[in-house]
């Protein structure tokens, strides 16, 4: 089934739907200077199962350059609220992405921003920061002066091997890049300039691959490996003959990689509730505190962490009956009644990632204390409390606040010297000293960021 759709609302990008309609939903990011052409040689393998959306970046294809700011202040976060508009107009609460160079920044970016959004995560030759800002600035005065003719010249050699723009293929590709907008590719210039990402990747959840061209010059198999290493369970590919445009130049690879990577696992299987578990679980709960957890795990706890991940993360958590933001209101309400404050603590920060404010989070606790009594819902406002004075200290003394925002510190005189968690995830303070090093949900620091790249190769 192939439908070809228009922007129907303003504020849409041109975006296309093949597939069948009740296949699962994946969504495709172009390159700069390019169109949702590029994704052709992936489209007819993915549509055979999947609802396959391709979509137009601002001022290329048949979308609009006025999508996004035209006076240098573009940014990644604009073009990810295209994709998330796109996808909001399809009724997905949750869909698989995979872009291209600045289509993989805009995925990054979700995976980053809207973790719940993302199930499934690929980067194809892209990077966490293309460079330094100015020359990216420089493209943009040059294309806003010249038109992307100027870029013309410099993309066969660049996008793939020089031989390949006289293919059909390559050659409507380089039209693409000829009729796109002045402004529009200006303006996506102006939001690569802006992006800087390295220090977000430990916060991505969702399954992620990274594909690499081994003869990438735009962005070398470095940039690649940079956003391998840093998000947790990620793989690898770097295809070996490809430039930039790696799927386009060596189809078949890519194309193998996608359909491994997007296939559903086996629908009711112990393994399949386990792996949807865990991404939940570290959506939720935050990577560093679900990691520290399951690295402790020993024999004699093994069996409870396979519970908590496959059946509390993998069958309740990941029912979508109820938004994440309702099961947060939930769980509150039931720790505050069981009168749970360590576990009320951990996820009082997972409401917040979840999406309530803390103003909702007090009209929770406040409805508590009808139905829960008093004193259940005094402690609980003097749990929330101080976990968000914790946060505001942190934010105060420019600390990290560890890659998933879910493990700030809760120093031990804060909660009163709570007892221990009596929950599978309950995280409220530092563990004493003589905390038992195999404890599955012990709490001993903040987890490092990873370091600055050394490559600074800034082309697209």
């Amino acid at each position: 089934m192939t439908d070809r759709q228009s922007p129907a609302l303003p504020g849409l990008p041109h975006f296309v739907l093949d597939g069948p309609a009740s296949g699962s939903p994946v969504v495709l990011g172009p390159s700069v200077g390019t169109s949702l052409t590029v994704w052709e040689p992936q489209l007819p393998a993915l549509a055979r199962s999947h609802r396959v959306l391709r979509w137009d970046l601002p001022g290329h294809g048949g979308s609009p350059a006025g999508l996004v700011p035209l006076d240098g202040t573009a940014t990644v976060a604009d073009l990810a609220a295209l994709v998330l508009r796109a996808a909001d107009a399809q009724g997905w609460r949750s869909f698989a992405y995979a872009g291209i160079s600045i289509g993989g920044a805009v995925g990054l970016h979700l995976a980053t921003h809207f973790p719940e959004r993302i199930t499934a995560l690929a980067v194809v030759c892209s990077s966490a920061r293309f460079g330094e800002p100015a020359t990216w600035s420089e493209r943009a005065a040059l294309v806003r002066a010249q038109g992307t003719e100027a870029m013309v010249p410099s993309r066969p050699g660049t996008w793939f091997a020089p031989a390949f723009a006289s293919t059909p293929l390559g050659h409507a590709l380089i039209e693409d890049l000829r009729a796109a907008d002045a402004a529009g590719y200006a303006a996506c210039c102006d939001a690569l300039a802006a992006y800087d990402l390295r220090g977000a990747l430990p916060m991505v959840a969702a399954p992620t691959l990274v594909v690499a061209g081994r003869d990438d010059p735009a962005t070398p198999p470095a940039h690649a490996r940079e956003i391998a290493d840093a998000i947790p369970g990620s793989t690898l590919l770097e295809v070996a003959g490809a430039a930039h445009l790696a799927g386009v130049e060596k189809p078949e690879t890519v194309t193998s990689a996608l359909l491994a990577h997007f296939a559903p696992p086996s629908a009711g299987t112990d393994a399949s509730r386990h792996a949807a578990g865990t991404r939940v679980r570290r959506a939720v709960l935050g990577l560093a505190h679900v990691d520290r957890a399951t690295g402790r795990t020993t024999p004699f706890t093994a069996r409870f962490q396979d519970f908590i991940t496959r059946y509390a993360w993998g069958e309740i958590w990941t029912d979508e009956t109820l938004d994440r933001r309702t099961r947060s209101c939930v769980t509150l309400t039931a720790l505050v009644a069981h009168g749970h404050e360590a576990e009320l603590a951990l996820h009082v920060r997972a409401a917040l990632t979840n999406g309530l404010s803390r103003e909702e989070i007090g009209a929770v606790l406040l409805q508590t204390a009808v139905y829960c009594g008093v004193p259940a819902a005094n402690s609980a406002f003097t749990v929330a409390q101080d976990v968000f004075d914790d946060l505001d200290r942190l934010d105060y003394e420019e600390e990290p606040a560890g890659p998933d925002g879910l493990d700030a510190l809760v120093e031990p005189d804060t909660l009163e010297e709570l007892a221990e968690p009596d929950g599978p995830d309950a995280l409220a303070a530092r563990p004493a000293p003589d905390a038992p090093a195999d404890d599955p949900d012990a709490f001993p620091g903040q987890a490092p960021l990873p370091g600055d790249p050394a490559d600074d190769q800034v082309d697209d």
